[in-house]
């Protein structure tokens, strides 16, 4: 089994790269997905995703709703012919994603638009859920020599198994998302804890496809360790569309980069406890304790250890030298106010 990084599939190493999936949410708008492609950038995201859906290639008048979310489209078919750019507007979509520093992907559900989404010039593949069991369409993206993400959402382990050993027969870079295809992801299915048992059975590059409709999961991702997180955004949550109600906003798209890019930050710094606290020390004796007198003693007075206590700042002198001072008599006065010093002792 080959060990891929990040860098195999075209990505970047330690980070969290995070993906901002508009799949449908432009509802067939080719201004809409322009500016969903502003917003994503804007909000600092790696990159933007669409999906490319040719309704004569990849469904028929059969196909039933997932979610009948729509009263405009007589069929999902019917829904997924309105949501169709035309390669020269699909090409203007990955050029203006590209002129704002995004990577631009998008899914292909069949083989017409994994040749159009080629010609564009596509890094790498995203496979979602449903097209693992295609295996027309995989053998095609196998066959391009691009890395492959896979989601997993409707998947078994011995799904997974099964078109894993395929790209690795293939010599096929690939990654692996955490997917739930529930919408929106309840807690319970976030399934937080596959991320590092996918990593150590397939030695790849691991990461979540959230659905939660929070950016919740993706931070506790991140904090697991994820190499990227793909999310789906929306301008408003009111907004029609069959999966707002598991999208996050572009406000909280840019929370959730700068969260994950500080807790990246954390878990890439490997110094130890005793590293990290190395530049403390004047800290430490400004909340440290020194030896004080309990209460006034006049001078000549012999000291006992009743007579001593620790009080703010630790610059005098130390509770380890305690023996140091018990015996020793006071050349002054001494107030209880102020730190006991060695100048002060016979």
């Amino acid at each position: 089994m080959p060990n891929y990084k990040p860098s195999d599939l075209n990505l970047p190493d330690n980070s969290c790269y995070i993906i901002g999936e508009v799949a449908q949410a432009h509802d067939g708008s080719l201004g809409l997905a322009h500016a969903y492609i502003d917003a994503i950038a804007d909000a600092g995201a790696n990159a933007v995703k669409f999906q490319t859906h040719i309704a004569k290639a990849e469904s028929t008048l059969d196909e039933p709703w997932r979610v009948k979310f729509s009263s405009q489209d007589r069929s999902r078919y019917d829904y997924w012919k309105r949501m169709e750019f035309s390669f020269d507007q699909w090409l203007e979509l990955a050029e203006h994603s590209r002129s704002r520093g995004l990577d631009f992907w998008s899914s292909p559900f069949s083989i017409d638009a994994a040749k159009m989404l080629e010609k564009i010039g596509v890094k790498q593949w995203k496979v979602g859920s449903g097209e693992i069991y295609n295996p027309i369409l995989l053998n095609y993206l196998f066959e391009t020599q691009l890395p492959i993400l896979f989601s997993s959402g409707m998947s078994s382990i011995a799904d997974l198994d099964n078109v894993i050993d395929q790209a690795v027969k293939k010599s096929t870079p690939f990654g692996v998302f955490q997917c739930s295809s529930s919408y929106p992801t309840p807690p319970e299915l976030w399934g937080l804890e596959v991320l590092s048992s996918f990593r150590g059975r397939y030695h790849c590059p691991v990461g979540l496809s959230d659905h939660s409709g929070g950016i919740y999961a993706g931070l506790a991702a991140t904090a697991l360790g994820a190499d990227f997180i793909e999310v789906h955004v929306t301008f408003d949550k009111k907004m029609f569309g069959p999966d707002t109600s598991s999208s996050i906003t572009i406000n909280e798209l840019k929370q959730l980069v700068t969260g994950s890019k500080l807790i990246k930050s954390s878990l890439n710094n490997k110094d130890d406890k005793d590293t990290l606290v190395s530049n403390t020390s004047n800290l430490k004796k400004t909340f440290g304790r020194s030896l004080a007198l309990v209460s006034k003693l006049p001078s000549g007075s012999k000291i006992s250890i009743e007579d001593l206590t620790l009080k703010k700042p630790g610059f005098g002198i130390q509770y380890d030298d305690i023996n140091k001072v018990v015996g020793r008599r006071l050349k002054n006065d001494k107030s209880s106010d102020t730190l006991l010093k060695w100048a002060d002792l016979k």
